[in-house]
């Protein structure tokens, strides 16, 4: 009885060490999603002012043509996907891993009708165990990436849209709602589909270009679609810090509720070691009096 009272106790001291840890975890993430909260808000202005200069041009320039506007036959199609380099992150990774692969198995028959472009060592990874090939990997990316940190794997992915090396491109990652929920997404990025591009309703400004509006939208089309990738990339960042708060804050509650468990077993272990006690003590004092 005594041996397991011990072994009850080196148990509760474990949990609440475990309970610690995780505690200390969700505080940190919730901190952490803050931040990412408030870069992906001061990200949005910038590509909400590219979106109306590149709108601006589409409509008002007759007869633009451009790869990245222009729709093709589907041959190959590419997935720009975006995973965590770390787990401890609830069904973050993978709830858009098994999206993708299931929309794999739906759209192809072979690995030679898609292009993968991964971020995150966990999708790497995963590809990786399943063999799948993988045009580009990016992974050790901080809490709070800058676009410099994906710049390389997002101008591939775009510019190999452009060079025809695949015929449509779309980006896969959670999108944050709130701390509780992220919901699995896939967008199609390009080609670029003309209602996108189309100005907000209400008065706009009138621009002048140099060297001309076709020149001006080479190289914005590109830069635009990049920072949408960034913008994404921001957005499952702020989901991934709130998986892994909520997860923590799971682990946190159910250590308690261990402790709990464990603690009322402990004292009816220590309960019935008394009542066996004096049992054979009122057990001896008869047997003396006898």
């Amino acid at each position: 009885m005594a041996k397991g009272m011990r072994e009850i106790k080196r148990q509760i001291k474990s949990v609440q060490s475990t309970k610690q840890i995780t505690k200390a975890m969700e505080m940190v993430a919730a901190a952490k999603l803050r931040k990412a909260q408030e870069k992906a808000e001061a990200a949005r202005p910038y590509s909400e002012k590219l979106k109306e200069v590149v709108a601006s041009i589409a409509s008002s320039t007759q007869g633009i043509q451009h790869p990245m506007l222009e729709s093709r036959p589907v041959k190959k199609t590419a997935y720009l996907i975006i995973t965590s380099d770390r787990g401890l992150a609830g069904g973050y990774n993978a709830n858009v891993l098994r999206q993708v692969n299931l929309t794999l198995k739906e759209r192809h028959n072979s690995q030679d009708d898609y292009e993968l472009f991964v971020i995150g060592r966990k999708g790497r990874d995963y590809f990786r165990r399943r063999e799948i090939a993988m045009a580009s990997t990016t992974t050790d990316l901080s809490d709070s990436p800058s676009f410099a940190d994906i710049k390389s794997i997002a101008h591939e992915a775009v510019h190999g849209f452009e060079l025809a090396e695949f015929d449509e491109l779309y980006i896969c990652y959670n999108r944050f709602v709130n701390a509780l929920t992220q919901i699995p997404t896939m967008e199609k990025l390009l080609p670029m589909e003309t209602p996108e591009l189309t100005a907000a309703d209400g008065p706009t400004a009138s621009y002048e270009y140099e060297p001309s509006a076709e020149a001006v939208l080479e190289v914005l089309l590109p830069r635009y679609a990049e920072t949408l990738i960034y913008g994404a990339l921001l957005n499952g960042k702020a989901s991934e810090l709130g998986a892994k708060m909520t997860a923590m804050g799971n682990a946190t509650k159910n250590a308690s509720k261990l402790i709990n468990d464990l603690s009322l077993t402990y004292n009816r272990a220590r309960q019935a070691a008394i009542t066996q006690e004096i049992t054979e003590i009122v057990a001896g004092a008869n047997a003396a009096q006898g």
